[in-house]
């Protein structure tokens, strides 16, 4: 109970620095990161400066929508269901739904588990599903039920949620992984990778996300050390020592070739072929050694945020670089979300944007329903 207790401490307070270090950095020049070999895209048309429009409880001034006035810091994770329903997970406002009529805001007193909501998937029967701060939660189309380590959860800080072929969920939270088949929760053990100064930045044993792939393996990212990969049977791990670019791992996408895009917090962007490693931020192909929130458009191509350098579109050939002069809200882009329409949202801590394919703007321009 006190290294649970010392875990949770050091969780938070890491938190709170990095919302500091954040906001004091996070406009800052660029000055001084590689700029060797980047490819950067001019297609776009600058947008003027535009005019900040600043909501009620926000904790920063809001350039671009911020769902009415519901999120007063970010929106982490976006999420459409097969009804076309969107759902908003925000870091501290609960859940924000929107079923084509109106918006409404979900929190703790309602079912939900925690006002930080991480991960959401939809299974088979149509229940979505949240990974909060405060545990896993179910909404089955009336009620929200919440479990939590009273459940059997191993822990209820929820990093992310994935769900596999067989429709079991797959927990990752800062003190390891469970599995749930929808009755009973399975504590799952991850073997660490033997790494040189593993330096976990929130718990020793924390998973950051989990990604079930096309053939069925499970792989499982640490803080710290490296990724582990489950293929049913036996554990396999990539770190620093057979070609990963950072062992603090932070995000990860498998494409439609069967290429994963790996991100890091101090080695930004990797692909692997199954085989091979490409570390493009180490070769110099790009900026940001703090990366995440990959996403494949309806063309295939890659995009993803590299933190405080804005984000990055790759076409199979180049890289392409959008940052504030292009109409990205901020440089600090929180989350990435692909709709049923081909449009892309982007979530960052001065309110959501989209970009239609040809040009960033407000996503109230958009989508009216937003605003």
């Amino acid at each position: 109970m006190k290294n649970q207790y010392l875990h949770q401490q050091i969780y938070f307070i890491a938190v709170f620095l990095c919302c500091i270090l954040y906001l004091s950095c996070q406009e800052q020049s660029t000055q001084g990161l590689r700029q060797a070999g980047v490819l950067v895209s001019d297609t776009i048309p600058k947008a003027k400066n535009p005019i900040i429009k600043a909501k009620a409880n926000t904790v920063f001034p809001q350039i671009h929508t911020n769902l009415r006035g519901m999120v007063s810091e970010f929106v982490r994770i976006m999420y459409q269901d097969k009804k076309g329903d969107f759902w908003f997970g925000t870091n501290g406002d609960g859940v924000i739904h929107y079923d084509g009529k109106s918006l409404a805001k979900f929190v703790k007193k309602d079912g939900l588990g925690g006002i930080a909501v991480r991960g959401i998937v939809e299974d088979a029967a149509g229940n979505i599903w949240f990974g909060t701060s405060g545990g896993l939660t179910k909404y089955d189309g009336k009620r929200f039920t919440n479990f939590s380590q009273k459940d059997g959860l191993i822990h209820d800080e929820i990093w992310d949620i994935e769900l596999d072929q067989q429709g079991t969920i797959w927990i990752a939270t800062v003190e390891g992984v469970s599995k749930f088949d929808g009755k009973v929760f399975t504590d799952f053990p991850i073997p660490r990778a033997t790494v040189d100064d593993p330096a976990p930045m929130l718990s020793y044993h924390g998973v950051f996300d989990i990604l079930a792939d096309r053939k069925g393996n499970i792989w499982f990212l640490s803080d710290g050390y490296g990724i582990c990969i489950f293929d049913g049977k036996n554990f396999s791990h990539l770190t620093k020592k057979n070609g990963l670019a950072d062992n603090n791992v932070s995000d990860i996408l498998e494409d439609r070739q069967g290429n994963f895009w790996i991100g890091t917090f101090y080695g930004g962007v990797s692909r692997y072929d199954g085989k091979n490693f490409i570390n493009y931020t180490q070769d110099g192909l790009i900026e940001g050694i703090e990366t995440y929130n990959f996403c494949e458009d309806k063309a295939g191509n890659i995009w993803f945020a590299a933190e405080g350098v804005g984000v990055y579109r790759f076409d199979g050939q180049s890289f392409a670089r959008f940052t504030t002069e292009d109409g990205l809200t901020t440089n600090g882009v929180q989350s990435i979300f692909l709709d049923q329409k081909g449009q892309l949202w982007f979530g960052t801590w001065k309110g959501i944007c989209i970009y239609d394919g040809q040009s960033f703007a407000d996503a109230a321009k958009k989508e009216a329903w937003t605003e």
